[in-house]
């Protein structure tokens, strides 16, 4: 049986919500400005790290950093689905895809105890026939175990399957597992990103669009 999986912040869900309250929370904290949505939303692709480092303007190294990191994702786990919602269309994608006789699961790198009350809460934890988080295994993407995971807990191949999401790590586990890719551009691209060259199969404006291509391509 085809699979369709999906990376979850930036793909399934806009997350940016709920992590850029988190960060602003503790610039305010730190008698710090709150920034624009539109300032975090990219760096979210990059987890809890890129969005302390960019938010405080510290690096890795700095004695505070790992911290602050702490206090981000614990402010964060309080309630992930505070402001965190589908992306429009994602519902109806999912509810087409399932009509289509496919079956479709979650590979994210975000920690399991984060991922779990996420697909929950949005009823997705009976529908996604595997979910496999950063924690499930000892290996994250770009590294192409978690994809293979996948196929192994669903029952299909590399080759049935495709795997969508919008950053660059995600193209290249897909492609080092075997399996056409999709770029989610409604995620969070970064300006000067190139998604064009990442040698994706196929890049898609809208979660709708995924529909497109699966009918086009026979998938």
């Amino acid at each position: 049986m085809g699979l369709v999986l999906f990376d979850l912040d930036g793909t399934l869900i806009d997350s940016a919500l709920d992590l850029g309250w988190a960060l602003n929370t503790l610039l305010n904290r730190a008698g710090k400005d709150s920034l624009p949505l539109d300032t975090i939303r990219p760096w979210v692709a990059g987890g809890a790290g890129m969005l302390i480092r960019n938010g405080f303007q510290i690096t890795a190294e700095h004695p505070e950093h790992e911290s602050l990191k702490r206090q981000l994702v614990t402010l964060y786990a309080e309630d992930p689905l505070r402001h965190t919602v589908a992306f429009d269309g994602v519902h109806e994608l999912l509810n087409a895809i399932e009509a289509r006789g496919l079956q479709w699961g979650i590979v994210t790198n975000k920690m399991g105890w984060l991922t779990a009350p996420i697909v929950q809460g949005l009823d997705w934890h009976q529908r996604s026939v595997c979910t496999v988080s950063g924690d499930t295994l000892p290996t994250q993407k770009p590294d192409p175990e978690p994809l293979l995971h996948a196929c192994t807990l669903a029952g299909s191949t590399p080759e049935q399957t495709v795997y969508v999401g919008d950053a660059q790590t995600d193209i290249i586990a897909g492609q080092r597992a075997g399996m056409a890719t999709c770029v989610a551009l409604y995620g969070y691209l970064a300006a000067d990103e190139t998604p064009q060259d990442w040698g994706a199969t196929h890049l898609l404006d809208t979660p709708s669009a995924l529909l497109d291509w699966l009918e086009a391509t026979g998938f």
